[in-house]
């Protein structure tokens, strides 16, 4: 199952258990099964602390294996091969459940350990979702933290019946206590703040305590990350306030033209930038929504931002920096069968609808993208364009022409999706040649239509395009002095990684400049 350099790396992350593990496994008759034997036969010599037996328990799902720390009620279960994205899961899990400490804050590690009550989880993941290690590590750590919390991450391509009944079409999909709980990539913070009744007011009385920044950055991205570094830089206090450290960049799945990286991924981009961000003293403030600006009443006075939570930041510079989410068609039914078969994210939900038909939406690169991953797993796809021809890159258009399970469908219009029993089967569009209407039967849809800014909270305070859009110059510069902007939520063009970062770092140079020109020594504004 392993080959020689990554069973290497193991066994010197095997080295690190403290304390005495078991791993109890369940097999059946299936090949599966006996890749799992294969694999759990590997990892049990790699350590003396590791012992492996079976488990002949009738009620739990096969295959599937438990860490336990031997002696105790603490211990993750895994169904399924956790191999691909989620290998890190499992080196983790069985680091974390031999005693090694997590690098969690020690503040969420109290207040993990401080939580009442029964927590009985379970993640449906895809081998191929980037967003679901995020989920299953923070589910796993909080099980070993606190004898009261358990955790199953199940592999859903492998469990497909379960998958079925339980109505699963989009993944992580967390369920607690047998009730749907939550969907979609959830940092280890953000699932112990809901499960934490109060967190919200506690946060935001520790935010309205701080002081001023010099500069402070709102958004978490490419953009937001290059404009706190290059601010820190300068020696200047400086803090960043994200609703999503990482922001769209979690999502991606391969990025291969961020220049001298020739291959990386959203979610290893995000970390190293979060790191390199601590490298430097930048105040981080994540699960921060901003939902208000509040102008300086004069050159150099205190900008305000207000924050879903109820706190207040204040700065003598902002860099807005709020990035875009994935745009939607505006249909009936789509808002409807959002995640009962409307998906934005083929990486992490294609495994779901293996052997089914679907349809892809939009004929740029992320769509011909979506629509070549999606044809080698699901049973068909159908790409539809709006316009007359699609807008991919040749070398994509030529390969997607290649598949023998796809059909590419042009100016169509896209007008309802359809479905029956709470999921969908189907879309309606519109020959926009003919006029003539036409259904097509399918029990997946893939919207791939390009971003929409997320500057709705700026509206009436600060100049926007008419897509929405921060209008900037070419120093970053917005419609009110002191207030600058960055990435993909501004007018400048090609909304790409390498862009936003550039945008980022000229955006603080620029807060930089502005903040050496309009030094106050009156600070009555402060006092204020």
């Amino acid at each position: 199952m392993l080959d020689a350099s990554i069973k290497q790396q193991l066994q010197a992350y095997m080295e690190k258990l403290q304390q005495p593990i078991e791993l109890v496994a369940a097999y059946d008759d299936s090949k599966k099964s006996q890749e799992l034997k294969e694999l759990l036969e590997e990892i049990e010599p790699m350590s003396g602390k590791i012992s492996l037996r079976t488990d002949d328990a009738q009620d739990v799902r096969r295959p599937s294996f438990a860490i336990n720390r031997v002696g105790t009620d603490i211990g993750v279960r895994f169904a399924g091969i956790p191999m691909g994205h989620e290998f890190t899961s499992l080196v983790l899990a069985l680091l974390q459940v031999g005693g090694h400490p997590s690098k969690a804050s020690q503040e969420v590690i109290e207040q993990i350990e401080n939580l009442e009550g029964e927590f009985e989880f379970e993640t449906y993941f895809s081998l191929s979702c980037q967003n679901c290690p995020d989920v299953v590590q923070a589910l796993n750590l909080m099980s070993v933290l606190n004898a009261n919390i358990r955790h199953t991450a199940i592999d859903g391509a492998l469990f497909q019946d379960e998958v079925e009944q339980r109505e699963v079409m989009a993944v992580p999909s967390v369920f607690l206590n047998g009730e749907s709980w939550g969907q979609g990539r959830m940092t280890l913070e953000e699932i112990v703040a809901r499960l934490d009744t109060g967190s919200d007011e506690k946060e935001a009385e520790k935010i309205n305590q701080k002081d001023p920044f010099e500069v402070l950055v709102i958004g978490g991205g490419p953009a937001g990350a290059a404009s706190a570094i290059y601010a820190a830089r300068k020696g200047i206090s400086t803090g960043i306030a994200a609703e999503r450290f990482g922001g769209q960049v979690a999502d991606t799945m391969g990025i291969e033209n961020l220049i001298s990286v020739p291959y990386t991924e959203g979610p290893k981009l995000v970390s190293a930038m979060e790191q390199h961000v601590k490298e430097y003293d930048v105040d981080i403030m994540n699960m921060q929504r901003a939902e208000k600006l509040i102008p300086a009443s004069c050159a150099g006075g205190l900008h305000e931002v207000r924050l879903a939570n109820g706190a207040s930041l204040k700065a003598r510079s902002l860099i807005l920096s709020t990035g875009a989410r994935w745009r939607q068609m505006g249909v009936p039914g789509e808002e409807e069968y959002r995640n009962k078969g409307v998906a934005y994210c083929p990486h992490c939900d294609g495994p779901l609808f293996k052997g089914k038909r679907v349809a892809v939406i939009g004929g740029g690169n992320s769509g011909v993208e979506a629509a070549i991953d999606l044809a080698g797993i699901v049973g068909h796809v159908t790409l539809i364009e709006f316009a007359s021809e699609m807008r991919a890159d040749d070398v994509l258009q030529k390969k997607l022409r290649s598949l023998k399970n796809v059909e590419i469908i042009v100016s169509g219009q896209t007008s309802e999706i359809t479905g029956e029993n709470g999921r969908v089967n189907g879309l309606n569009y519109i020959d926009r040649n003919t006029g003539e209407q036409h259904h097509i039967s399918l029990e997946g849809v893939f919207v791939q239509i390009g971003l929409v800014p997320n500057t709705e909270w700026l509206k009436g305070d600060i100049e926007l395009s008419q897509h929405g859009e921060i209008v900037v110059n070419d120093r970053n510069e917005t419609s009110i002095p002191g207030v600058f902007a960055a990435g993909d939520a501004t007018t400048v063009p090609y909304k790409q990684i390498v862009i936003s970062m550039g945008e980022g770092s000229k955006a603080a140079l620029s807060a930089f400049d502005y903040l050496i020109r309009n030094s106050v020594e009156d600070d009555s504004e402060d006092a204020a």
